[in-house]
């Protein structure tokens, strides 16, 4: 089916049913919703070249992806990907996804933007004072920020999980709980959300009169082999925490097997709580001692940062251009008094 013949099928003109199909804010929500439904049920597909004439724009969202023989793959990258790619299918949108090695993103966003192949750009693995952000807001297209960049208060739009807040919660339930001695298995050193995990660990600590050691914190990638060792080095300290955070389920399950390993009894010789992205694969009740974990959908994230850039591209947006998410506290079996 062509665009003629569907817009003699809705008794409209072509001109209403392009505009509807390419969300101009003129074309009222009733109509829209009413040509968006006659497309999907006849399978019309808009041809990709004229409709970037007749729009000026390509139908693509630009990423830039690190990429290094010693990066490490990222499957809660993969999962916020998954999201987001369910969103662009819906509107019709596809990726320009580029490689660049870590440090040279903003060249990879520059080119991006001059090649005219995308119509806005998704920002990822934000750093403290990332200077990404000052390059998008000194270019003339659409962009958004998954996650926060300490250091950088401006106005920018963003997505984020109150990280702060969530490490707080999860740390005065261990203090409520009776521990003391707490560790922190965190991600790579210098992203934004690990700072913020770290502050809010801090922050609950600090307000017993307690403090975070150094030698009772790790900054690895989130895997499970990382998870694993860096419990393993806590474990074999002279003074060993009773309960660790970690910042993700993945490297929870490394650090499980170590205290396995080392013959300890999850909920009750050792507490762990880890941040939970509801990754499919691995899920926390699941566990055999189920996990208490903080809460929030990585997968979810990606669905409404592609809804907000996609109308950010179209100009339909109208909601906040901050989002801050709040993380859920979900309270298992892995965690207990401490240890007397």
């Amino acid at each position: 089916m062509n665009l003629r013949q569907l817009a003699e099928l809705l008794g409209l003109s072509q001109t209403t049913v392009s505009r509807a199909l390419n969300g101009y804010p003129e074309v009222n929500r009733a109509t829209r919703e009413r040509v968006l439904k006659a497309a999907e049920e006849t399978g019309y597909r808009p041809n990709a070249a004229a409709q970037r004439l007749a729009t000026g724009r390509a139908g693509s969202i630009g990423l830039v992806m690190p990429a290094a023989p010693d990066y490490y793959a990222d499957i809660h990258f993969a999962e916020f990907l998954s999201g987001l790619g369910e969103e662009a299918a819906r509107r019709d949108f596809h990726f320009v996804l580029m490689p660049k090695k870590p440090g040279e993103e903003e060249d990879a966003l520059r080119w991006l933007v001059a090649s005219g192949s995308v119509d806005g750009i998704y920002l990822a693995y934000m750093q403290a004072n990332d200077p990404r952000i000052t390059l998008m807001q000194s270019l003339r297209i659409p962009y958004l920020v998954h996650g926060r960049s300490i250091g950088i208060e401006g106005d920018y739009p963003y997505l984020d999980v109150d990280n702060e807040a969530a490490f707080r919660d999860a740390t005065n339930l261990l203090l409520e709980l009776g521990h003391r001695r707490i560790g922190l298995l965190n991600g790579p050193g210098g992203v934004d959300f690990t700072i913020r995990r770290k502050a809010g660990v801090e922050a609950a600590l600090a307000a017993k009169g307690l403090a975070l050691e150094a030698d009772q914190t790790r900054h690895t990638a989130m895997t499970d082999e990382f998870g694993f060792r860096g419990m393993k080095e806590l474990l074999e300290q002279p003074s060993p925490p009773t309960a660790v955070l970690c910042a993700s389920t993945v490297l929870a399950l490394g650090a499980i097997r170590a205290v396995n390993q080392a013959g300890l009894r999850l909920g009750r010789d050792i507490s762990l709580i880890a941040h939970d992205d509801v990754l499919p694969l691995l899920k926390p009740e699941d566990f055999s001692v189920p996990l208490t974990t903080t809460r929030s959908s990585l997968r979810a994230a990606g669905v409404r940062i592609g809804q907000r850039l996609i109308d950010r591209i179209k100009g339909l947006e109208t909601g906040p251009e901050q989002e801050l998410w709040k993380a859920e506290l979900i309270v298992r079996n892995s965690t207990g008094a401490a240890p007397r």
